[in-house]
């Protein structure tokens, strides 16, 4: 059910993108580190958006600008021959940090703590796992049941359907159950990306 194997049909559609990037003189760093401010700033509107439900509305715009230049500054590094593993890894740094502060984000606008842990260390393994089998030598791995490309347009549109339907069901508003659905497949993601990457080890 991953987003990520449509990676090619997007790297298309980013053409007009890279090239704005290049006419104002972004390096792929620099849209890495604007991407990991919108999420920030996702986050801090998720925080207080239950106050104000519309509020979730510019959260979900946020968090899908935060993922489209996330396609940006790899596909910049590409066209400008610069790709190297210091932005690999700053990329990488800057996307968890983005993963956390959306979701405490979200479990702070709701209250909800425990949800919001379980859901954070879901995403974190699922994106551990992915790299940690590269680092053995294998593939990195984006499939499993639920990649980043995958949580970010859930956030989007979950919380994008928030701001014009705040009602709960069983006690969990529409942005508690996402964070039930990050705690308990997150977890079962990493599990699927342990098993695969332990299988082609063999």
């Amino acid at each position: 059910m991953t987003l990520d194997k449509f990676r090619p049909l997007a790297d298309r559609a980013l053409g007009p993108f890279v090239s704005a990037a290049k006419g104002v003189g972004l390096s792929p760093n620099g849209v890495s580190v604007i991407a990991f401010l919108l999420a920030l700033g996702a986050g801090g509107v998720y925080a207080v958006a239950a106050r104000e439900p519309l509020l979730y509305l510019g959260g979900a715009v946020l968090v899908f600008l935060n993922g489209w230049l996330d396609l940006v500054d790899g596909a910049l590094a590409r066209e400008l021959n610069v790709a190297s593993s210091g932005g690999d890894l700053l990329d990488h740094v800057l996307d968890r940090y983005a993963d956390i502060g959306i979701i405490v984000g979200l479990a702070a606008g709701v209250s909800q703590w425990e949800l919001g842990i379980a859901a954070v260390t879901g995403v974190l393994m699922t994106s551990y796992l992915g790299t940690q089998a590269q680092a053995v030598g294998l593939d990195r791995v984006y499939g499993g049941l639920l990649g980043r490309a995958d949580r970010l347009a859930l956030v989007g549109v979950v919380t994008g359907i928030a701001a014009f339907v705040p009602t709960a069901l069983a006690g969990l508003t529409l942005v508690g159950w996402l964070l039930v659905v990050f705690a308990v497949v997150g977890h079962v993601t990493a599990a699927q990306r342990f098993y695969h990457a332990m299988r082609a080890l063999d």
